[in-house]
């Protein structure tokens, strides 16, 4: 039908079809340190370490200080690694 909104895929359910199903993943915009352990394959030591030299950007929320990360700096993150260790290489092939 012309005009009519389409429902959006997922469980059929009549509220999914007006806004983002409940059965689809959500990616949340900040992480915790044990997503940012899982996603780099390093220990909690060394996640907590890069947030607390603040190689890794990073914020503290709720009343027990849970660290976080946005995404978006854990991305950028990996891409300052990538250009580090790129300039390493180059460095020990001009030696």
């Amino acid at each position: 039908m012309p005009g009519a909104e389409r429902p959006r895929e997922g469980c059929g359910h009549d509220a999914c079809r007006r806004v983002a199903c409940h059965n689809a993943e959500v990616q949340s915009r900040f992480l915790k340190l044990s997503d940012v352990q899982e996603i780099l394959n390093i220990s909690s030591p060394q996640a907590y370490a890069l947030v607390r030299s603040g190689d890794l950007p990073a914020i503290q929320v709720g009343g027990r200080g849970q660290w976080r990360i946005e995404r978006t700096v854990l991305e950028e993150y990996i891409a300052r690694q990538y250009a580090a260790t790129r300039e390493q290489v180059r460095e020990r092939e001009t030696h």
